[in-house]
């Protein structure tokens, strides 16, 4: 258990931390805002494509040789990143970096929950391990500050190998197998996935700056196009489809998958316009402006955590709809903070802001299981958090340019929030169409209105159906 929870933290710590090295990376390689840009989604692109056939993985080769595989691939890839001298080689490692991210997160789950003796025990597990998973989202641009003063950017990946190295002996010594799955790959349906996303998420990230009559986004939106027709296709025919048409077809589904990836596309985003705006714009150093992170993350575990009770109160819908409303009012204040007052206003206008994307985001997750029939609560979750993964990619690639260049940030990082603000408000209205779970047997564990706090119910024997994470 206590590897699957470095392994949910080692991930989603990584998809955070580097925000804070973004200047020194700018400085020191000599990198342009969309090479910035490229730094934070080469790895959020590669987790998004390969996310989806990560469970299938698990399935077929195994929980534990899966899991080893990711931690030598994440390890590897740090390193490389720890070492890169330029920003093209840097780049590519992060590519590998996600792709080994998506690998251990099902691998992980599956090997802590594999020797539960009873399901109240196994939900208890995949609290724990989600807790870690969001405790190293919230700790990652504090870490980074800390890592990037003491030592340079290159901390920042080269603790993964300090921690990668001793998980893979720990692992080979001590993890026990799990047996696998009876499931086939889906090859078609992987391949035509990652030239979706792929195409998708370059087109976002590069047509700001080259524009979308650029040769290369008019390529990589054919590319995604040419994807969405091979995925489409191939999950209709193959026998073991990575997203079986069922998932989709719901509109709960649909409505919980784009409030995801609304999300991701404001809280990513701003993650990446605030970090420029405290260091490029206000001259703080990396650890002030880790610092002044914590108002914004450390709430987000808080939130967190109050998320079931209140469901259990107000229903999942009622936290969605108070979380929505409230983290819109939010941001907007967040915007007139950071014109009107010091890095102290901004701060306290932070807090709120932290603590309800940590209720909305577990909610959202309960939603989309709770949508879908039991038997593609695994399916569901791995194609929810992708369209997560794909938000968050083009919220960077959108707030990046929208922020400006030169040292007055002030007026970008408006703009950036008032958008994240647009999109938060359009979720409630995603809210609002979507219908709630039809009966007990849909949702798992609740009723009609959603009050109980849905999770994937007990796999049949002899499958291994990977959860997901919250974060």
């Amino acid at each position: 258990m206590l590897l699957a929870l470095v392994a949910a933290f080692m991930v989603f710590v990584d998809g955070t931390i580097v925000t804070v090295a973004l200047p020194q990376l700018a400085a020191h390689l000599h990198a342009s805002r969309s090479e910035l840009e490229w730094a934070v989604n080469a790895y959020t692109l590669s987790f998004a494509a390969t996310m989806l056939a990560a469970g299938a993985v698990t399935d077929v080769l195994g929980a534990k040789r899966t899991f080893v595989a990711g931690l030598l691939v994440f390890g590897a890839a740090s390193a490389i990143c720890a070492a890169a001298g330029s920003m093209s080689a840097l780049d590519v490692a992060r590519l590998a970096q996600g792709a080994g991210a998506a690998l251990l997160l099902p691998s992980a789950l599956v090997l802590a929950t594999a020797s539960a003796p009873d399901e109240r025990t196994r939900h208890r597990l995949v609290g724990a391990w989600t807790a870690a998973g969001g405790v190293g989202m919230a700790a990652g641009p504090l870490l980074g500050g800390l890592l990037v003063a003491a030592a340079g950017w290159r901390a920042v990946f080269a603790v993964n190998v300090v921690i990668a190295v001793p998980a893979v002996l720990w692992s080979l010594r001590t993890m026990p197998a799990v047996p696998r799955g009876r499931r086939r790959f889906d090859t078609a349906g992987m391949l035509a996935a990652i030239v979706l996303i792929g195409g998708l998420v370059f087109a976002f990230i590069e047509a700001p700056t080259r524009g979308w009559s650029n040769p290369a986004v008019v390529a990589a939106v054919v590319l995604a196009l040419a994807g969405l027709v091979g995925f489409v296709r191939a999950e209709r025919t193959v026998r073991a489809p990575l997203l079986p048409p069922g998932v989709y077809a719901d509109r709960g589904f649909a409505s919980s998958a784009g409030q995801g990836a609304l999300f991701n596309f404001t809280f990513y985003g701003l993650l990446f316009a605030l970090t420029l705006l405290l260091q490029q714009g206000r001259g703080l150093d990396p650890l002030r402006a880790g610092l002044l992170f914590l108002p914004l993350t450390g709430l987000i575990s808080i939130g967190s955590l109050c998320a079931a009770p209140l469901a259990q109160r107000l229903g999942r819908r009622g936290v969605l709809v108070l979380g929505q409303v409230a983290l819109t009012a939010t941001l907007l204040a967040v915007a007139w903070a950071s014109t009107a007052g010091g890095l102290w206003s901004l701060a306290v206008a932070l807090v709120p802001a932290g603590f309800f994307a940590g209720l909305l985001v577990p909610t959202m997750t309960s939603q989309s299981i709770a949508a879908v029939a039991p038997d593609l609560h695994g399916a569901a979750s791995a194609a929810f958090n992708t369209s997560r993964q794909v938000g968050a990619a083009i919220g960077v690639a959108t707030f990046g340019p929208l922020l400006g260049a030169g040292t007055d940030l002030t007026g970008g990082f408006v703009t950036c929030v008032g958008i994240g603000a647009a999109a938060t408000a359009l979720t409630l209205l995603l809210t609002a169409v979507a219908r709630p779970a039809a009966s007990p047997a849909r949702v798992g564990a609740g009723g009609d209105d959603g009050r109980t706090w849905g999770t994937a119910l007990p796999r049949p024997p002899g499958t291994v159906q990977p959860s997901w994470p919250a974060w």
